[in-house]
């Protein structure tokens, strides 16, 4: 047992609560959480970049959704955590089947929304199940805190300057009424400014109250002036906010004015400028992963470890400021994890092996590029190239989608294909796609079955990924994964990197398939 289950158990006995909910993000309710400030992680050695834990005085429970159940029973103690793996079940509905009837639970306030505080009451209230909120995670780490390195991004790049996103916002504001923003990729899109010494993400950390005749961007050691400034708005009776980005502890500072805000932040939809920069990115992003197939290609005995870090190296060469996420780089077996990312020096690619590369970066105006490809070293077998195959298949029917209004629609179009046409024992076990933008995971647009934002609708000048895979474990997995956007209606793509010619079975594709597929570079 580890000194973090040990150090939660104590808090359970010092609070007198039965369950304690661990979580992998920090205090501005990131999705992409530094592992050093992921409290989930120190408890049970997993390092996936989403998934929350429960601690009992005799158990630990893991939860993970379908991209990291292989991950998860890798990296676990099982004598110490119990991995709940879930499918079509949601968090709450697992969280509910775990907790028995009449316990305590002790919840952070500074790393739970206020809407998801919400809904695990509502779902837990049947049980009688009690929940005590805590102001402070005590499995956090203490480490000292300093000043971010901010860059500005130009107008030529955003196609909107701060003063004018800001009074766009005022006009929606009488004298009376203020808005507040905690979430990080609003914050980074309002003022212009991204923070490019970060892994993974380029959001500044902050929060800001804009009123109709103030703005105040609280960040770095103005931070700590925030909860005072709320308390006393004195000529203010509204606070709008978004409830999914406002932690419960900081909608608890406010309560008595807040309100739930329908102020449009339209980050979602890009300018023209962001396309057309867009654009540029990818082409760079294109000949990264280009120059490491080439690498791949033309070098033997080489790792994992050692792909990632000619990827990685090709990325700054083409401009990349930083990564928009940890690449993954995964030989055979370690492709069917979906989102594998250690990239091991003892994985070495050899004859017939296939690697899965899955990559992204941020250049000059701070949006994320995401692309996934898939590779052969040598002469693939003939199931390397059946799953392929189909995978391509189920993205040129998705992305050649006629008749859609939403991500739901689209998901639907290369689920069915590929339940009904995987090969036996690999599986579809994620969503088809996600928005790009400040964050490598946008939503909206969202293009999945189960979830609330796969039912909006996709505007032009919306961007997202198209991303079909299949899986099996000890086996290998295939991803295909382009980033596109919305003109016209039409879904054009971004990601021109080619497919890989000796993968393809042409025998399984249509004449319409292989007409769809000229779009594209094949080689």
């Amino acid at each position: 047992m580890n000194e973090y289950i040990k150090k939660a158990r104590l808090f359970l006995e010092e609070e007198q609560i039965d369950y304690l909910l661990v979580n992998s993000t920090n205090e501005f309710l990131v999705e992409y959480n530094d592992l050093q400030k992921n409290s989930r992680y120190f408890l049970t050695g997993f390092t996936g970049s989403t998934g929350d834990a429960i601690v009992s005085k005799d158990n630990v429970y893991l939860f993970v959704d379908g991209r990291y159940h292989i991950q998860a029973d890798l990296e676990v103690n099982h004598d110490d955590i119990t991995v709940i793996k879930m499918d079509s079940a949601t968090l709450l509905e697992e969280l509910t089947n775990v907790i028995e009837e009449n316990a305590t639970l002790g919840i952070c306030s500074k790393k739970n929304s206020k809407y998801r505080l919400d809904n695990i009451q509502k779902a837990l209230k049947e049980k009688n199940i009690t929940i005590k909120l805590f102001d402070k995670d005590p499995i956090e780490q203490t480490l000292s805190v300093n000043n971010q390195h901010l860059t500005e991004i130009p107008i030529e790049l955003s196609g909107k300057s701060t003063s004018d996103k800001i009074e766009d916002i005022r006009k929606n504001l009488n004298d009376q009424e203020a808005l507040l923003i905690t979430n990080l990729e609003d914050l980074s899109y309002i003022y212009n400014l991204r923070n490019f010494d970060k892994e993974n993400s380029c959001s500044i950390e902050g929060k800001a109250i804009i009123t109709k005749n103030e703005n105040i961007l609280f960040k770095d050691e103005t931070l700590n002036n925030f909860e005072n400034y709320v308390r006393n708005l004195s000529d203010i009776n509204k606070i709008y906010l978004n409830e999914a980005y406002t932690s419960a502890y900081d909608y608890n500072l406010i309560k008595d004015k807040a309100k739930k805000s329908e102020i449009d932040i339209p980050r979602f939809i890009k300018t023209d400028k962001e396309i057309e920069h867009y654009k540029d990115c990818f082409k760079r992003t294109d000949k990264a992963l280009m120059s490491t197939r080439e690498y791949i290609y033309e070098n033997d005995n080489i790792s994992e470890y050692d792909i990632k870090t000619a990827l990685e190296d090709n990325f700054k060469k083409n401009g990349a400021k930083c990564q928009s996420f940890t690449s993954i780089v995964a030989i055979d077996k370690n492709s069917a994890l979906a989102h594998y990312s250690k990239s091991s020096k003892n994985e070495i690619l050899k004859d017939g092996s296939l690697v899965l590369i899955d990559c992204g970066g941020y250049y000059a105006g701070g949006l994320a590029t995401d692309t996934t490809r898939v590779f052969v070293k040598g002469k693939p077998s003939e199931l390397h190239k059946k799953v392929y195959t189909t995978v391509l298949k189920a993205f040129l029917k998705a992305f050649n989608i006629q008749n859609f209004d939403c991500g739901f629609d689209i998901d639907c179009t290369a689920r069915e294909f590929l339940k009904k046409n995987s090969p036996e024992g690999f599986v579809f076990n994620h969503g088809l796609g996600h928005g790009i933008g400040i964050s490598v995971h946008e939503s909206p647009p969202t293009l999945g079955a189960i979830v609330a934002n796969a039912f909006k609708e996709i505007k032009d000048n919306m961007c997202f990924t198209i991303e079909p895979g299949l899986y099996r474990e000890d086996f290998f997995g295939v991803r295909l994964e382009n980033s596109c956007y919305i003109k016209d209606g039409v879904i054009n793509s971004f990601t021109n990197m080619c497919y890989e010619e000796k993968l393809i079975d042409f025998s399984m594709l249509t004449s319409q398939e292989k007409k769809w597929l000229e779009k594209f570079e094949v080689k």
